[in-house]
């Protein structure tokens, strides 16, 4: 379902390869995502107010279970007119290794593909997005000590990649499944400090009326032997 999916933009090492041994057939390289790299702050927002920052980084290890799974695209800009590529077809190939998810794509031979390729070698397009799923229990969030109401999400399982763009912007956008969750947890970890502040304060008047008690039972202990 839409609402389960989420994309991220990272600077790519894009290149175009040209064939070798005579054949003349580009191919488009580099990585869709790299390993224990944080992203660019993200807002939080809670019923139209924002509330804090995220910042997030994947875990090696984090696309195995999905590109076991998942038939993946290779869009331009996310846009499913603009097909680059399928893992199903052959015509893109995910790999991950120590860096990150690395791809190699053939790309067909139509004038979209064609004028990608000529802004690909001018430099003008080179950041890579990628459509994804995080599997239940896959991602946790622990608060960043140099950011005020700052957390950060560290992404272990992604359960389904939908597609990987070469993209003229970078879109945070869809980071609706992410702020919910921590939206949660904040309003969660909030209602665990009032009860901490509220047992403390019990603790507190319960030592004030023993030690207003003892006082007193001192009190009358002294005026019935006087």
């Amino acid at each position: 379902m839409k609402e389960d999916m989420e994309r991220r933009t990272y600077a790519a090492e894009l290149r175009v390869s040209d064939g070798k041994y005579g054949d003349n057939k580009p191919t488009l390289k580099g990585y869709a995502a790299k390993f224990n790299s944080l992203s660019n702050p993200m807002p939080i927002i809670d019923e139209g107010r924002q509330i804090g920052t995220f910042r997030e980084q994947l875990l090696p290890g984090c696309f195995t279970k999905a590109l076991a799974t998942s038939d993946v695209r290779a869009l331009i800009n996310h846009d499913a007119n603009k097909v680059l590529g399928r893992t199903q077809s052959g015509t893109l190939r995910l790999v991950e290794d120590e860096i990150g998810l690395r791809f190699d794509n053939d790309p067909p031979d139509t004038s979209y593909a064609t004028d990608l390729q000529v802004s690909m070698r001018r430099g003008d397009m080179t950041q890579c997005s990628f459509g994804f799923r995080v599997a239940d229990g896959g991602d946790e969030y622990v608060k960043d000590p140099n950011v005020e109401n700052g957390y950060i999400r560290s992404i272990s399982e992604i359960s389904k990649l939908f597609d990987t763009s070469i993209v003229t912007f970078p879109a945070y956008d869809d980071t609706h499944c992410a702020v919910r969750t921590i939206v949660g947890q904040m309003k969660a970890e909030e209602e665990e400090a009032a009860a901490a502040i509220k047992e403390q304060g019990e603790i507190e008047r319960r030592r004030i009326s023993n030690v207003k008690k003892k006082k007193l039972e001192l009190a009358e202990r002294s005026i019935m032997r006087n």
